[in-house]
């Protein structure tokens, strides 16, 4: 391995100008777009004084505008830069990835798993690592399968099949297979286990999920950034999910096809080199990963203390703590994952980010971070909050109205008034201030949609039938909404309330949804959502109308998740040209490869050996503080192949 020398906090270079000049413009954005909300609310509600359920009102919607805000700018910025070919960081237009210097590295492709359907784990490896060139003899790629698995006959299924595979790939790319007993440290402690036991053997880790499928010219062109940028911590892709069959699966999926790339460009505008990491479907410098990111404890108990759930962030952040450059590429290509097929899977892989997410907000005082990393800190967090803030909103403001209805107006507030106190108009604002935020709310949507037909139509069916399926998305998000406020402001509440959850595996293959199952989970809402339309529509109707998504997203709320589980319906519309994507248009050769490849399945009775992984080269991966400086000694003054002993370090806050 090259040695490049490691910077600490102390030696980190000051950000360029033009970076500081970019975040102010996005800063003062920002401020200024959510101050006219905040004045406009304000100017409303003031009329006649303020009462207490008023100034809680118009802070919740400072809150929630702002965060309204944050993603408007992020999508306009976004388009322009897509529309325009120009690199977000850069903003030159848009070059070929450098092409390979001839310098030899070593990279190794680990996909930690944990009682995965070994069948797909090992047929999305063997389709990537297929896919991966020959062009350059000198970039060795091998691929690592990291598990920890704890029930005894899936890793026994994973040993004959990663045997198998071991020997199918015999002549295009070596795969090792390492098993843990245990999961201590859940996948971040998974992936440092690997780095102490092998990781001074290879220059870059390419971190993929159970669930990745990577090109290989997107692997390859990864490699080759890292060695033309030796500042380069940490490159992050836009990973697209694909191979989607529900309806709730292929909403998402073109959403993500839509809008995530543009979205990707307009936010690595203002991150620059002080990204986010999304733990997987990205490369990593492996001798900055060593030194800068082993995870300490967080003080106290669960859900809140104890280990690090949501590490990809704070492993961004530390790696910015020293020095290191952390990217986002948005204009590569290539980089796909699955995700769960209905919606109450989904919701429970958020109840588990929940907990992960609101840890950082115990990390915003860490000492030394940049500052952008304390401002991805605050984003994960809020957005999940933000649905509290929402829910919030709406029940205070039908408490207001409710009370406004019940309450019988006073016009003579005095025994010697001689005139009544009549109310006074609000100011015209009420209807500009409401379709200006239902504007900024659409925004992202409108102009993903505009990206595409202005530059490639075809692979989303036809401008036609982009269009019918970009509607039919936008509605179906929208009714999904209320559901999904509620869900994560219970999961926020539980949190809070000192309730945890284990991190089991993720379920990702298609099912619909039976109609018990469905109401079993959602019955609470339809109530919710009846109370409410009855109340408002009794008491005051007017509300009642303006509440109309709300309430009619959580009263449908069974049926919204039983037909959207729908495989029959998702394939339907599929056969009828909506809600496609350019995974189905135009697969990539290594999807085209996964589809038309059997899952395999190893014998029983196999006799292929399982090999070996490679021999050892033990190195230290110091657990960091927050309550202190990186003090990790700079790589450059070490002999890259002595053994180094663990340090200790001081516990998070």
């Amino acid at each position: 391995m090259s040695g490049i020398p490691m910077r600490t906090a102390e030696q980190a270079p000051t950000a360029p100008p033009w970076r500081r000049t970019r975040r102010l413009l996005f800063a003062l954005l920002f401020a200024s777009t959510t101050a006219l909300g905040v004045q406009a609310m304000f100017r409303i509600l003031h009329v006649g004084g303020l009462s207490p359920l008023e100034m809680a009102i118009l802070g919740l919607f400072s809150l929630t505008f702002g965060w309204i805000t944050i993603a408007f700018w992020s999508a306009v910025i976004g388009f322009a830069l897509s529309l325009t070919r120009r690199d977000p960081v850069s903003l030159a237009k848009r070059a070929p990835p450098p092409p390979h210097d001839g310098r030899a590295s070593r990279t190794a492709l680990v996909m930690p798993i944990h009682n995965e359907e070994v069948g797909r784990v090992v047929a999305g490896l063997e389709a990537t690592c297929r896919d991966l060139p020959h062009d350059a003899p000198a970039r060795r790629i091998e691929a690592f399968v990291l598990s920890d698995s704890t029930d005894e006959a899936i890793v026994a299924r994973e040993r004959r099949e990663i045997a198998a595979l071991q020997a199918r790939l015999a002549d295009h790319c070596r795969v090792h297979y390492r098993h843990r007993d245990g999961n201590s440290g859940r996948k971040a402690g998974n992936l440092a286990e690997f780095c102490r036991r092998w990781g001074q053997h290879y220059d870059y880790l390419l971190v993929l999920d159970a669930d990745s499928v990577m090109s290989g010219t997107t692997i390859a062109a990864l490699v080759d950034e890292m060695q033309a940028n030796p500042r380069l911590g940490l490159l992050q892709t836009v990973p697209i999910p694909v191979r989607q069959e529900s309806l709730f699966g292929r909403a998402n999926q073109l959403a993500a096809s839509l809008y995530s790339p543009m979205l990707a460009a307009g936010l690595s505008f203002w991150h620059a080199d002080a990204a986010n990491y999304f733990g997987h479907n990205a490369i990593l410098r492996t001798r900055a990963f060593m030194a800068h990111c082993g995870l300490p404890e967080l003080s106290g108990s669960p859900p809140l203390g104890g280990e690090i759930l949501s590490h990809d962030f704070v492993e961004a952040a530390l790696l910015r703590r020293a020095g290191w450059e952390v990217r986002m590429q948005t204009d590569l290509g290539g980089s796909y994952e699955e995700m769960p097929s209905h919606l109450l899977d989904y919701a429970k892989r958020d109840r588990r980010w929940v907990q992960g997410n609101l840890q950082h907000l115990r990390l915003l005082g860490g000492h030394g971070l940049h500052a952008m990393s304390r401002v991805h800190f605050l984003c994960g967090a809020m957005a999940y909050l933000s649905s509290l803030i929402w829910l919030g909103i709406l029940a205070v403001s039908t408490v207001d109205a409710v009370t406004r209805a019940l309450t019988e107006p006073n016009f003579f507030t005095t025994g010697s008034q001689l005139f009544p106190d009549w109310p006074i108009a609000p100011p015209p604002l009420i209807m500009p201030l409401l379709f200006s935020t239902l504007a900024m709310l659409l925004m992202p949507k409108v102009l993903g949609l505009a990206l595409a037909l202005a530059r490639r139509p075809a692979d989303f069916g036809g401008p036609v039938r982009l269009v019918i399926s970009g509607l039919a998305e936008s509605l179906f998000a929208m009714l999904i909404a209320p559901l999904m406020m509620l869900f994560h402001s219970l999961f926020v509440l539980g949190v809070l309330s000192g309730r945890t959850v284990s991190w089991d595996p993720q379920s990702r293959e298609g099912r619909a949804v039976p109609w018990r199952e469905a109401w079993r989970h959602t019955w609470h809402a339809s109530l919710a959502g009846l109370l409410w339309a009855v109340v408002t529509w009794q008491l005051t109707p007017l509300f009642f109308w303006w509440l109309t998504p709300v309430w009619l997203g959580l009263l449908l709320a069974a049926p919204l998740v039983r037909l959207s589980s729908s495989l029959a319906l998702g394939r339907a519309l599929r056969r009828a040209g909506l809600l496609l994507v350019p995974s189905e248009t135009r697969p990539p050769a290594v999807l085209h490869a996964l589809a038309s490849r059997p899952t395999p399945v190893a014998s029983a009775s196999s006799t292929l050996a399982l090999q070996s992984p490679p021999p050892e080269l033990p190195g230290a991966m110091p657990e960091q503080s927050f309550s202190a400086p990186d003090r990790s000694l700079a790589l450059g003054q070490l002999d890259p192949r002595r053994r180094r002993q663990p340090t200790g370090g001081r516990k998070g806050p």
